[in-house]
């Protein structure tokens, strides 16, 4: 597990971990986040492969249900988060944010947080040259050609922009709970292509007439993973711009 300690935030990078190891991480240290006892903190991780999804999911959006998702290879699990089925696996980012909302630049506001989520991966994209843009009434980040991205800097809560024209494909997801305005789940940027098989055998996201994508796809090579997650986290930084344990917002 590596660290790093420059930044007022304790990054953690887990490397590929099972799920429900990790899941148990996040609830123990939002237990210790709402009680004082850690600063905020910043989970990393590639899981092995596994379906999610909240407690309000359409059942038709799991395909032909968790037995058979188990059946490719896939653990699953229902989880206390919002939104809808999603996968994570090898290939993918996933950040779980542990983080006290008032010590970080949106406030206690989950509406700016989760703008702010999208905002991380919108400069991730741009550090890539490549385009991500909200969808009015959608979480997550799109991208497509020709799309038109939104402006950066004090855009922690822009309004979302209304569809794109051309087809646009979604490369990252986000959900999350929140407890005495601490934080835990988070979101999953699409990096390379051996996600995608597995998005077919559910209704991603509980949106069925959208495809998604990948860093890959995109830039016609995988990234560097190491890479794109020092991006991941300077963005992270420069968005949300995390303070001292005690929250003063």
């Amino acid at each position: 597990m590596e660290r790093h300690k420059e930044i007022p935030l304790d990054v953690q990078w887990l490397g590929r971990r099972d799920y429900a190891e990790v899941w148990e991480l996040q609830k123990q240290l939002i237990e210790q986040r709402i009680a004082g006892e850690i600063g905020d903190t910043l989970l990393l991780v590639e899981h092995e492969p596994v379906y999610t999804w909240g407690k309000r999911t359409d059942p038709e959006h799991l395909g032909a249900g968790p037995t058979a998702l188990n059946a490719l290879g896939a653990s699953t699990f229902q989880v206390e988060r919002g939104g809808e089925v999603t996968y994570h696996g090898p290939g993918q980012l996933v950040g779980y944010p542990i983080c006290n909302l008032g010590n970080l630049k949106c406030g206690r506001d989950l509406h700016k947080y989760m703008r702010g989520l999208e905002e991380v991966v919108i400069r991730v994209l741009e550090s890539y040259g490549l385009t991500g843009e909200r969808i009015a009434g959608l979480t997550g980040v799109w991208t497509g050609v020709g799309a038109s991205g939104l402006g950066h800097g004090e855009t922690i809560s822009p309004k979302p922009q209304a569809p794109s024209p051309v087809p646009m494909a979604k490369v990252a997801a986000m959900g999350v709970r929140v407890r005495k305005w601490c934080t835990m789940h988070g979101f999953a940027l699409y990096v390379t292509d051996e996600v995608l098989p597995w998005f077919k055998h559910i209704t991603p996201c509980g949106i069925g007439d959208r495809p998604v994508t990948t860093l890959q796809s995109l830039l016609g090579a995988p990234p560097d993973m190491a890479e794109v997650r020092e991006r991941v986290i300077a963005a992270f930084c420069a968005v949300f711009e995390p303070e001292s344990m005690n929250p003063e917002r």
